[in-house]
């Protein structure tokens, strides 16, 4: 009986706990790697650019488009990469490349 309860407790905490555990490590990651100049979206899905970063208070200030705000850091939910492609040219970001192919259609 005693096995069975091992067993059953070894099982739970494969399928619950660790998965639960790798998950809050890669979250707490990502928001000690936030600097000024990342991209990221909040939990209420606020777009912005990170200003500054108060590691005393925990806290970071977005810009929105000249609006600065004021979040808690937890409250990041992702940081998004910019998404850029190698050209002839060098190096495109993404919106350039809308740009220049709307100019090339006119």
């Amino acid at each position: 009986m005693i096995l069975f309860y091992g067993l059953l407790f070894g099982v739970m905490y494969f399928i619950l706990i660790r998965p639960q555990k790798k998950q809050q490590k890669k979250t707490q990651d990502m928001l000690s790697q936030v600097k000024p100049g990342d991209s990221v979206v909040t939990i209420g899905g606020l777009h912005g650019v990170v200003d500054e970063v108060n590691t005393t208070n925990n806290t970071v200030t977005l810009d929105c488009e000249g609006i600065f705000l004021t979040f808690e850091k937890r409250s990041i939910s992702r940081v998004v990469k910019a998404s850029t492609i190698t050209t002839e040219a060098g190096i495109v970001e993404s919106d350039d490349i809308t740009q220049d192919n709307e100019e090339t259609n006119e």
